[in-house]
């Protein structure tokens, strides 16, 4: 079922998503060559539950942890583990999903280590900037369809990048993963219509290889890896459709992001 939410719940959702955009930026300072991805783990928790909010991925289908981190060509979904020490030129991506005061946001974010080689370089802005063409295709009257495929345009036919199918976005609210499923491919024009007040994530994962992946790497049953031990990168931000264009509720720059934010509660209409 997919819930249309109220001015109230999308407020809720976005204390959510302030949180998680803290923790972002918190892990921009943290993330260096030398740190066990387990102190990841550890500070993100804690900035998370001393916002006064709750780490949502915490026993959610027996997972364990606050966040996921991924190195390299994992893709997702990767457990923090003590004794992993990050290297110069390593890509980290961290994801996680906040409960503060009944609302939900999710998101996700790609660090690099250091210095990065050209190629992961490219890889990163690539990924970045998918985000936003999705984002960009999120209006009210489009169709699932047309998200997806502005972002495999981008992804596969103009940059030449694997763009990762298995593993999509979601309608998020009153639960963490909720309908509609919102693949970042597909085709112009068809698929669910949007319509004000749906809150989904767009979250397209790029690898610099094949778009193909496996959950047999780790042995976990958990984390997600690249099938040809390419390199990946993901965003992820949470939003919500509204007649004024989609709105972002775990940004992180309010510079980039100066269009798609609520900036006045009392004047927002859906």
């Amino acid at each position: 079922m997919i819930t249309l939410k109220s001015i109230n719940e999308i407020k809720e959702m976005d204390q959510a998503g302030q949180v998680i955009a803290g923790m972002h930026h918190m892990l921009r300072d943290l993330i260096k060559p030398g740190l066990d991805t387990w102190e990841i783990e550890e500070k993100s928790r804690a900035y998370i539950e001393n916002h006064g909010a709750i780490a949502s991925q915490i026993g959610f289908e027996g997972f364990k942890y606050a966040v996921t981190v991924s190195v390299n060509n994992e893709v997702a979904h990767a457990f923090p583990r003590k004794g992993l020490i990050l290297e110069n030129g390593d890509l980290v991506k961290v994801d996680t999903v906040v409960e503060k005061d009944h609302g939900l946001a999710d998101s996700a974010w790609t660090y690099r280590v250091g210095t990065v080689s050209p190629e992961i370089e490219r890889l990163y802005e690539v990924a970045h900037k998918a985000l936003y063409v999705g984002i960009d295709h999120a209006l009210v009257g489009n169709r699932i369809g047309d998200i997806g495929a502005a972002i495999d345009h981008f992804v596969t036919d103009e940059n030449h990048f694997g763009n990762v199918r298995e593993y999509i976005g979601h309608g998020i609210g009153p639960t963490m993963h909720e309908d509609p499923q919102v693949p970042h491919f597909g085709v112009a024009g068809h698929g669910l219509r949007l319509r004000p007040g749906m809150t989904i994530t767009i979250e397209p994962m790029v690898n610099t290889g094949t778009w193909e992946v496996t959950t047999d790497y780790a042995g976990d049953g958990w984390t997600v890896a690249t099938k040809d031990g390419g390199w990946s990168a993901q965003f992820e931000h949470t939003i919500v459709i509204t007649h004024d264009g989609p709105k972002i509720l775990t940004s992180q720059d309010p510079e980039i992001d100066d269009k798609y934010l609520i900036k006045n509660w009392d004047n927002f209409e859906i």
